[in-house]
This record gives C-alpha cells, structure tokens and sequence, in this order.
C-alpha cells in the first residue's frame, strides 16, 4: 500500500490557528485561500449539515431508516436499494441531537462522467491522500485500484471524496461532508468506512486486505467529544454553547487522552468555556492544569491573563501576557492585552504594544472595531 498524506490533523481546526480574539470571543476559524468546491452532483439534497434530528426524519422516509450507535450520538441509515443517490447514505447526529457528518458509500462505484464541475474541482484539488485500494464490488480487472482521498469545503464544512480510477474517468467511491471539528472522524480512509466497500471475498473477489485504512490512537470518545466541544464554543451549528462546551470537555479528559497536547488542549479549551460563563476560579484551574501538562503554550498564556485581569491580578496578567508575546511575537491579541495591562503603569510601552498590534493586523476585516478603538486609546496616551 502506497500512502502519501498531505497533512495531519493534529487536534481539529482551532488549535492551529492564533486565538486572534482572545478568551471567550474566537469566531470560527476562517480558512486562507479556500480550495475550489463547485459540484453538480447534490448529495446533501433533501438536508443540511447542522440541521435537527426531528427536521431531518421529516425530509426522509422513516419506513426506509434504520439506526445505530455512533459513540455517544446515532447514526441513521439510508440504503442504496431505495436512496435517490443510489448510494448507502449515512447521517451521524451527535448526542444533542445535531447532524454533524454525512457519508455517502457507493460500493459498485459511481462513474462521474455526468458531473463535469465535480470532475474540474477534484482536477484543481491536490491528492490529500493517495493508496491502493481493494473494492471487491467494482467492476474491474485488476484486484487493487489506485485510489485518491480529496479535501475541498468551505468556511465551516469540510468535504471529502474518494476516487478511483484516472483523471479522464474518474469514478466516486465514497463521499463525506461534516462540520469541520469532526473532519478527522469523517475520512474516507477510516478502517470502518472503507469496510463499508469491502465483501468477504468470494470466488476470484478481490484480496481483502485486513490491516487497510486508519484507526484512532487516542478513544473515539474522547474525539468525539472534543469535536463536539469545538462545534459548540466556536459557534458552528448554532450561537455559542458553553454549557454543551463545558459538558463536552469535561467528557472528552474523562475517557481519556494518551496524547499530552491533545489532553492539555482540552483542560484549555474547558477553561475558555469555564471564563465564558463567569466561573473564573473554575477557569484559572483548568488553564494552569493544561500549562502543567504542556508549558509555555502562547494561546494558553493570553487566555490564562485574560481570566486574572478579571479576578484583579493584574500584575499576574502582564507577565502572562508579557511571556505569552515572548513566545510568539506576532500574537495580535496577546499584543493588545499586553498594551491594554501596561496603559496605567506604563504609557510608553503601552504605545509600542499598541502600535505593533496595529502593524500584525493591517487589513483584517474582523478587526476594525478593534483597530479604531486602539488608534483612540494612541492619541490619548499621545498626548501626555
């Protein structure tokens, strides 16, 4: 088996990107130079990523339906015999009752010579992952098929598509679509969905190869709840939910992580949802828990300073804020609450800050409120 992988997902979408807005504040992450995503082939046809379990079951047929669990959530599914796509369609819907995944399998394969604009994004799109595949259902003569993993989507959606075949006759195995903290748990190229194109081989089947695709290193629990956690506190689906978050967290660090970074990120993340909801000695607990497991995170840092200004430590503040922007220069937001924290005992440095967040964030839409506040509070100081 041939892998190429184009990246790995560490621990979901916001832990690689700066908490630009600080503690409790951070939109979803908005993702640079969006791949092409066009498609004519409507899969998600009859639902929409985020809609309720209730709205969804009266867009489908119910005698057609069967479930199953999905960890703490449920997945329903819809069978090729009788789905429009013609493809076994599953929905996945978290403990809340949100659907937060869909996949579609297509076990014979589905040519995509009738989709001209999939077939011209997927030909812009780079291999995200690249192997030989065993379908012993399809049509072919050879027992291992060169397949290919692509991944486009948009701001909040992650789209993912497995194809065989070449670029001239490309033909769709498998499609998934989810909101993009659970995008590591909607891979194609996880052992359970690629099982799902698999028969035991039977005659001159295919070799079935037992050890193909990718399994989780650390509990699907505890990934599920962490998805779950991002989902809420980022506002995918809906306003931001720091209960639902708080919950989630506290799920995710009791099923358990191997994984430090994984672990302290979550301690992380359940203090930004404890600050959030104005339990800040609850907040300052989980933030000193996570620099105990992984020290010197910058994010951690700022948002640990933003939870002492609030209890009154000020002192305690700036050095956090101080050590944060020691660690990442170019950290906007730490910047900023490093300006804001020497205003009073510092004026001079308070401009410098100032004007250094000023130069980290030139031509970032999101932070004009943010930049005109900043050039009042330099005409101020300015003028003492």
């Amino acid at each position: 088996m041939r892998v190429i992988e184009r990246h790995v997902l560490l621990i979901g979408i916001s832990l690689v990107f700066g908490l630009l807005h600080g503690c409790s504040g951070a939109p979803p992450p908005v993702r640079p130079d969006l791949p092409p995503s066009e498609s004519d082939l409507v899969l998600l046809e009859s639902v929409v990523l985020c809609d309720r379990k209730a709205d969804v079951f009266k867009k489908l047929p119910q005698a057609s339906l069967s479930s199953r669990s999905w960890g703490s959530g449920q997945e329903v599914v819809y069978p090729g015999t009788q789905s429009p796509s013609h493809g076994d369609e599953s929905y996945f819907f978290d403990e809340d009752g949100l659907l937060v995944g869909a996949v579609f399998s297509f076990p014979s394969g589905l040519n995509l010579q009738p989709y001209p604009e999939l077939r011209r994004t997927l030909s812009r799109l780079k291999p995200a992952l690249e192997f030989y595949l065993n379908a012993a259902q399809l049509a072919t003569k050879a027992d291992m098929d060169s397949s290919t993993i692509f991944e486009t989507g948009d701001e909040k959606t992650t789209f993912q598509y497995l194809v065989t075949g070449n670029q001239e006759r490309p033909v769709l195995l498998m499609a998934s679509f989810t909101i993009d903290p659970y995008a590591r748990l909607f891979s194609p190229y996880r052992r359970e969905f690629l099982e799902r194109l698999k028969q035991p081989s039977v005659g001159k089947g295919g070799q079935r190869i037992e050890s193909q695709g990718s399994e989780d290193k650390e509990p699907f629990a505890s990934l599920q709840q962490f998805a779950r956690g991002q989902a809420a506190q980022l506002a995918y689906c809906q306003e931001k939910n720091y209960d639902i978050a708080a919950d989630a967290y506290q799920k995710a660090i009791t099923s358990g992580f191997t994984n430090k970074v994984w672990l302290a990120e979550a301690h992380h993340r359940l203090g930004v949802s404890w600050e959030a909801k104005g339990r800040l000695d609850q907040a300052k607990a989980e933030m000193l828990e996570s620099l105990a497991i992984r020290p010197n995170s910058p994010e951690v840092l700022n948002n640990l300073g933003t939870v002492e200004r609030k209890l009154g430590n000020k002192a305690a503040a700036l050095s956090l804020f101080e050590k944060a922007v020691i660690l990442r220069p170019n950290y906007a937001m730490a910047r900023y609450n490093l300006a804001e924290a020497y205003e009073p005992v510092n004026p001079k440095r308070a401009i410098t800050e100032y004007e250094t967040f000023l130069v980290l964030v030139e031509g970032i839409p999101e932070e004009e409120g943010r930049v005109a506040h900043v050039k009042e509070r330099l005409k101020t100081l300015k003028k003492h």
